[in-house]
């Protein structure tokens, strides 16, 4: 039997831990609070990314759109287009260039599930955030991510390795998994020891994290049917101040 968690009891164990995983069906009912509705025709955009071109080591396993908005108590504002910037302190493998990404759709941009997601992110992280240092809008950056996975190419999400991104607070939804073995999350501490280990498997899933003080990685993902390519779509979403 699955127990429902709560947004006071996922910000408990967040500030304690410096992550949680929650299973889908409390991320749905959570959700459902922020008017979270058509999920399919969301989850479905998955199927239009862009191929990452920037990609350090040559690989072509990896589709993406990304988006920035500012989001506050009150609203949720879409920002010009811009690049994704991540120093090489963070990201050795493809920091230290701005990454230009094709934009997410007009439409998935104002999604009700999108809005959601961005308004129960809110809630969690703004409450965590101490009011001396707690901005009146958060940059918000969103990215839809495809990792595909053929014979004898597996699909890396984390091809810099276990690291962290350079923001406050991050989430990471499952989407979709497509004939694919592993995508595994390990959690380390600020020493790099292991605290965590979960796999997102059902669409829903999530985790949040702490980014200032825990480091995160997930391994690599390789077809179950080779006959057919895999893949495993999630959208992260980052608060900065």
């Amino acid at each position: 039997m699955t127990v429902v968690l709560s947004d006071q009891s996922i910000s408990t164990t967040l500030q304690t831990d410096g992550f949680v995983f929650i299973e889908a069906p409390s991320v749905a009912a959570l959700l459902s609070d922020f008017g979270f509705q058509e999920w399919g025709g969301f989850a479905s955009s998955w199927n239009d990314l862009g191929l990452d071109t920037y990609m350090a080591d040559g690989g072509r396993y990896r589709r993406r759109r990304h988006a920035a908005f500012s989001v506050s108590r009150e609203t949720i504002e879409r920002k010009p287009h811009q690049p994704h910037y991540q120093s090489r302190d963070y990201n050795p493998l493809n920091g230290g260039v701005e990454r230009w990404f094709e934009p997410i759709t007009a439409e998935i941009g104002s999604h009700f599930a999108l809005h959601s997601i961005l308004r129960f992110s809110h809630v969690v992280f703004d409450r965590l955030t101490p009011a001396a240092t707690r901005p009146k809008a958060w940059h918000v950056e969103v990215h839809q991510f495809r990792v595909e996975a053929r014979p004898g190419q597996p699909g890396h999400p984390t091809p810099e390795g276990v690291h962290r991104d350079g923001v406050d607070w991050a989430l990471v939804l499952l989407v979709r998994r497509e004939n694919v073995a592993s995508g595994t999350t390990t959690i380390l501490d600020s020493a790099r020891h292991p605290v965590g280990r979960f796999t997102l498997t059902t669409a829903l899933d999530t985790a949040l994290v702490d980014d200032s003080r825990v480091f995160h990685g997930v391994t690599s993902i390789t077809p179950i049917d080779a006959a057919r390519t895999g893949y495993r779509d999630v959208l992260v979403v980052t608060f900065r101040r």
